[in-house]
């Protein structure tokens, strides 16, 4: 692998070893020491074998740890074989099968206790859902008062941020800060009530780390409350309470809890961060000392209660903490496969001491590598946040920047990495504080996003030339060299002299990824970019149901522009039940499996190993109900397809319960649908209204509501000469891990869902010339017979073109070649938008005059 480095200096000390300045390939060597004996490779292969193809290659390169670790094969297998020959029963019952689940979840606690460092009797562990739930319970468990403070800090992670609402409700004064602020905040003179301290001791952004010391400080500043009789809050526990976020931070360094001079008052943990299986299952570890002050438990559930009364407001709660905290009946059989889980965790890496090392050291080493990276003018390619003093985890938030030093889109770089097989997680991480600090958010920053449509998790992660987002790679226990060196040897293939403008995008000044040749040397000096050309449709293709197969109209079929598009294009589409977003390909891909066929008003759709089924396309005949979507953001009025046949039938084809749903107007005949109603009708007896509509006075422009179920324009358009050139870059650079599902496969036009295909006409009249490949992003206008059409941009492109039209499968293809050679203000774009342009003159009401044909001739505007 060939990297591009330069010096780098040291980002940070690692954790517990010092690790000398170095390179990269020196740091190399020092991972190797920590790599638990020469082992670790032997471990990933036997433990970790979903890392590797049938050839033992490494087909996923593992970065989110921080959001999940793997598990090991010995774990599940262990857990199997332990479930088939045993019968764990709920454990609120009394016969052999509940005694023995009584016992292991016993021993799995006394366990996990000793695993975090202290024994039961200084904490006790109550096993909850998740980190998350174990927050909210120590929130409700603190006795906060109206006088007192509820202090979060900047990197908390979201479900600690959610505790203000239960700190208001206790009219307790909510205050982030900074965790440096802490050491002021908690001193005697400026502490009035009971008030709680939530902080981890990792951010999950950044992977910085915080003390251990922040309940000592509170048991040194108030000794008095060791003693009930000086208590301030008359019970002997000091005003402050300490909730310490551990679930980032347990995942890769021993806790040690009974080393701290005074451990927290609660400790939050999550065993899939740490073991990777079983998930549904969390901690929180109580102080012993601290049980007695807690707030008293309002709701109760089976299992938390000695004794009640049905009818009046009595009940006695069960004098053990975590019988009584732990509501309803736990995960048992979750909890009870732990044991095979710490097992599998000490045989492969001996203890969290070594993890940390490991982890510590492979961090270390990532920075250099990503430190290196630089564009041929020297500016670094990424721009990592943190690591550049005190401590940090194995997490590592960075942007990549472009030649000129503008940020590249985190979301393309990650679409880019899932073709290429690298997992990591892009985003804010539901860390707001972190974000704001790191990526410079303000809250008025977030409240405009929010007021123009943006959305944590949308598309959206450059605006106005600012990240909104982060891509984040995190380390495991079993991450190792390859898996750094792969992800930078990505970034490399695909960024390093990359350049994007952030520009708006401008049809005629378009600038494309450097790999592509200047469109303006297609032609000879002082010849006109359009002499010669001439141009006609080769392929129609319709898409009556959303994310759906194409389907080719037929070349001696005339087939009719409407103001929405293509006749019945994207009328229909597909819905989940309680959700409002329309199923698309790209989450779905055997949404490509269902073939459709437009013939006399109806709707014909085939799939594999199903019979054909009829969809009558009369408003007339079919049952609607008034339901909602949304679409790019905006919100649609749509229309059930009240039908079991057709529910049933497309819910066996996808595996997934789901429906029909259709814009009625789109149904309707052009005559009838010269002007457009604001939205559908209320009930299908209106539908005969919308053919009586009178004219409107205002001229048509494109909205969504005319843009049918489309995501960006109406209409599609690629050339054929731009789809061959994409072809041959495939077969010239063809990624070789991806060899095998490509050989003998064609990336035609109709790979990229186009509307309308175009090809050049090489025996026209007079000198004619080929369309050069991406000269489209030069034209400005398209005519088809009386038919204007504006190019409003380039379409953006998504995974979706990567899915095999055919078979459903999932390829690299053309995705990952577009994605290096074909990028426009950083994002990867293929084929023109076309839309409607105003005007009497746009449509008649003589169907001919407004239909496309294959083989027409299309003027072309510059």
């Amino acid at each position: 692998m060939l990297l591009n480095f330069v010096s780098a200096s040291p980002s940070h000390e690692a954790p517990t070893e010092q690790i000398s300045e170095s390179t990269p390939t020196s740091r190399m060597k020092e991972v190797n020491d920590y790599n638990y004996g020469g082992r670790l490779e032997a471990i990933r292969h036997k433990e970790y074998p979903q890392l590797y193809n049938a050839s033992l290659q490494l087909k996923t390169v593992f970065l989110d740890h921080a959001g999940s670790t793997l598990y090991a094969a010995s774990h599940i297998r262990a857990q199997a074989e332990e479930m088939l020959a045993t019968i764990p029963a709920n454990p609120h019952s009394n016969h052999p099968g509940s005694q023995w689940t009584r016992d292991k979840i016993e021993q799995v606690r006394d366990r996990l206790l000793g695993f975090f460092g202290t024994t039961s009797r200084d904490y006790a562990l109550v096993f909850t859902a998740n980190a998350t739930a174990a927050i909210r319970l120590a929130g409700e468990l603190t006795p906060m008062s109206k006088e007192g403070t509820f202090c979060y800090t900047s990197a908390a992670h979201t479900s600690v941020v959610g505790l203000r609402g239960i700190a208001a409700e206790l009219g307790a004064i909510v205050r982030p800060v900074e965790f440096d602020d802490l050491d002021d905040i908690i001193r005697p003179e400026h502490t009035n009530g009971v008030g709680l301290v939530a902080y981890p001791t990792q951010c999950n952004f950044s992977g910085e780390r915080f003390p251990w010391d922040v309940a000592d400080k509170v048991a040194r500043r108030f000794p008095a409350h060791a003693d009930a009789n000086g208590s301030r809050d008359g019970g002997g526990h000091p005003p402050w309470w300490v909730l310490v976020d551990a679930a980032a931070y347990a995942s890769s360094s021993p806790l040690n809890l009974g080393a701290l001079r005074t451990g927290p008052d609660f400790v939050a943990v999550s065993m899939y961060k740490i073991f990777g299986a079983p998930t549904g299952v969390g901690a929180l570890l109580v102080r012993r000392s601290s049980i007695p002050f807690l707030r008293p438990k309002r709701f109760f559930g089976g299992g938390t209660v000695h004794m009640l009364s049905f009818d009046h407001m009595w009940q006695e709660f069960r004098a053990e903490i975590e019988a009584r905290l732990e509501d309803g009946t736990v995960n048992f059989q979750a909890i009870a496969s732990l044991h095979h889980a710490i097992d599998a965790h000490a045989r492969n890496f001996g203890s969290m001491a070594l993890v940390r090392q490991h982890t510590a050291s492979i961090t270390q080493y990532a920075l250099s590598v990503l430190n290196g990276l630089c564009h041929d003018n020297g500016r670094s390619l990424c721009t990592v946040y943190g690591h550049c003093s005190a401590e940090f985890g194995p997490t590592v938030a960075l942007n990549l920047r472009d030649v000129n030093g503008s940020f590249i889109g985190y979301i393309e770089v990650e679409r880019l990495a899932v073709m290429a097989g690298i997992a990591m997680r892009t985003g804010r991480f539901c860390n707001p504080g972190a974000a704001r600090r790191w990526l410079d958010l303000t809250t008025p920053d977030l409240i405009r996003y929010a007021s123009l449509g943006y959305a944590c998790g949308d598309d959206n992660d450059v605006i106005a030339g600012k990240p909104v987002g982060a891509m984040r790679i995190s380390f495991g226990a079993m991450t190792s060299c390859e898996d750094v060196d792969k992800f930078a040897a990505f970034l490399v293939r695909n960024f390093c002299n990359y350049t994007c403008t952030q520009e708006s995008v401008k049809v005629g000044t378009i600038k494309l990824a450097s790999a592509v040749t200047s469109i303006d040397k297609c032609t000879s000096p002082g010849r006109s970019l359009s002499a010669g050309l001439q141009v006609k449709v080769d392929q129609v293709v319709v898409y009556p149901i959303k994310s759906c197969h194409g389907w080719p109209v037929p070349r001696d079929t005339p087939w009719e522009i409407t103001p929405s598009g293509l006749k019945y294009d994207r009328s229909f589409v597909i819905m989940r039940e309680n959700s409002s977003v329309p199923m698309q390909q790209k989450r779905y891909p055997r949404m490509a499996l269902i073939r459709p066929h437009l013939a006399d008003k109806q709707l014909i759709l085939d799939a594999p190993d199903h019979e054909s089924l009829v969809i009558s396309l009369d408003l007339a005949t079919l049952c609607l109900e008034t339901t909602q979507s949304m679409v790019c953001g905006s919100h649609m009025q749509t229309y059930r397809v009240l039908s079991n046949e057709i529910s049933n039938w497309l819910a066996s084809v996808l595996a997934v319960e789901c429906y029909l749903a259709c814009d009625p107007r789109l149904l309707l005949p052009l005559a009838n649908d010269e002007y457009l109603p604001p939205s559908p009708p209320s009930s299908l007896a209106d539908s005969a209204a919308l053919a009586k509509l009178p004219p409107s006075p205002m001229p048509r422009t494109t909205k969504r509501s005319e843009m049918s179920f489309a995501n960006e324009s109406q209409i599609l358009l690629v050339t054929h000469e731009s789809a061959q050139r994409v072809s041959d870059w495939i077969a010239e650079e063809q990624d070789i891990d991806d060899a095998a599902a490509v050989i003998g496969k064609s990336f035609g036009p109709l790979q990229y869902r186009p509307n309308i295909v175009v090809k050049s006409v090489l025996h026209g009249i007079g000198p004619t010339r080929e369309i050069q490949p991406f000269e489209e992003f030069k034209w400005t206008g398209v005519t088809i017979g009386d038919i204007r059409l504006q190019v409003s941009g380039p379409c953006r492109r998504c995974q979706m073109i990567a899915i095999d039209q055919e078979s459903a499968k999932s390829l690299k293809e053309p995705y990952s070649t577009l994605a290096r050679k074909m990028r426009v203000d950083g994002k990867v774009v293929f084929g023109i938008y076309l839309d409607i342009i105003d005007g009497a003159n746009s449509f008649t009401r003589a169907a001919l005059a407004n239909t496309i044909q294959l083989g027409m001739l299309i003027d072309i505007s510059l």
